[in-house]
């Protein structure tokens, strides 16, 4: 029979601390970026009201995006959190739509991106397809998992 000696056990960590290293979060952003870009395209293809040209044009488009909706949309949620809860999550259909229009706006400004959304209605039903496109992708492609098979 072993006996405890006061001795503290060792400790083996397999597979890494479990702390995402800086090529994992890299790998992460570019998969999510990569599946915004394909939403994206799948939306100006289906909108009229949408006017995309371009790979390079797409993958800005969803580099302001996604950027947009990493540092802008959680101040939106938090600001607006009596109008999504009293709309049960609804109420993120007009933030995405909002940040939507404002991709196309910063799009404007640059003339290497060819990206234009023609009013209110276009952006709705654009920031809708994005959303379901990328929701669905998301289910096939796990970009945490992609990214943490670079570890």
């Amino acid at each position: 029979m072993a006996r405890y000696n006061g001795a503290m056990p060792e400790v083996i960590f397999v597979g890494g601390s479990g702390r995402d290293t800086g090529s994992t979060k890299l790998v992460t952003f570019v998969v999510r970026w990569l599946i915004t870009a394909a939403a994206v395209w799948v939306a100006a293809a289906m909108v009229g009201g949408i006017h995309l040209e371009g790979w390079k044009s797409t993958l800005l488009v969803a580099l302001i995006l996604g950027l947009l909706n990493a540092y802008l949309k959680p101040l939106l949620v938090i600001g607006t959190l009596p109008a999504l809860l009293f709309t049960l999550g609804i109420f993120l259909i007009f933030i995405n739509t909002a940040l939507l229009g404002l991709t196309a706006w910063i799009a404007g400004k640059f003339d290497a991106i060819h990206f234009a959304i023609d009013g209110f209605w276009s952006a709705f039903f654009g920031a809708i397809i994005i959303s379901i496109v990328s929701f669905f992708i998301s289910l096939v492609i796990d970009p945490k998992k992609i990214g943490r098979s670079f570890r």
